[in-house]
């Protein structure tokens, strides 16, 4: 028993360790397929059970779009944009604002923090666009 924990355990280390040197927001199958290509024994469910559990510990971030969560090791509040045509998540550098989450609070929620997504076409995508008209 202890050697299967070591073992999952382990599995979850290096499904993290493969996330900390992304910036691309994967899916879970993403990372699966990346961690396989790498000669890594490892199964889509393990990764799933790594990156919920992580996410549990606080240190990954969940991000819910369709069609599949992303994950982020980038964990202190910030803000993403989805592109709706590549299907990319993009890290925003814009600063995160607190006063969102005061703002629910009078309503009478107990907000701990929020989410914000963006959806639209990145520049690439609007570049491409651009050349077709």
């Amino acid at each position: 028993m202890k050697i299967m924990l070591r073992q999952e355990r382990g599995k979850r280390d290096r499904v993290l360790q493969e996330l900390l040197g992304r910036t691309d927001h994967p899916t879970a199958e993403e990372l699966y397929l990346t961690l396989r290509e790498k000669g890594e024994e490892i199964s889509l469910a393990t990764v799933y059970r790594a990156l919920r559990s992580l996410a549990e510990e606080g240190l990954v971030a969940t991000l819910p779009i369709a069609p599949a969560d992303r994950f982020d090791p980038t964990t202190r509040p910030h803000y993403h944009f989805h592109c709706l045509r590549c299907d990319r998540v993009f890290d925003l550098d814009l600063p995160y604002k607190p006063e969102l989450d005061r703002a629910s609070e009078k309503l009478g929620f107990s907000v701990y923090h929020h989410t914000l997504v963006f959806h639209g076409l990145c520049p690439a995508c609007q570049e491409k666009t651009r050349r077709v008209e």
